[in-house]
């Protein structure tokens, strides 16, 4: 799952937070990146954080609605990938990291 931030600060406490409830079993806070898009008719350049966040399909509905309400876009970016292989230790250690839901 990909999800990006205005800052650092920002990009860690939602890391961090994630973690914390057991919502994700581990956040990868990336280098800044560039993003240019359109936002309310004009073209915009920002420098923004990118989280790799590493969850299960079951915790997501409960991981958006959490990023929605602490991040401070007004429309993150949540964008959730499938992931159709693994190490299955390591799948098996996300699912036993995230809250049973």
């Amino acid at each position: 799952m990909w999800c990006n931030c205005p800052d650092a600060n920002s990009a860690t406490a939602l890391a961090s937070g994630l973690v914390k409830e057991k919502l994700a079993a581990c956040v990868n806070v990336l280098p800044a990146v560039q993003s240019i898009y359109h936002w309310e008719d004009r073209l915009e350049t920002a420098t923004e954080v990118p989280l790799m966040i590493k969850t299960t399909a079951a915790a997501y509905p409960k991981l958006e609605g959490w990023l929605q309400t602490h991040h401070p876009y007004t429309i993150p970016e949540i964008i959730a990938l499938p992931v159709t292989q693994g190490l299955p230790a390591y799948i098996a250690w996300v699912h036993d990291s995230i809250e049973k839901i």
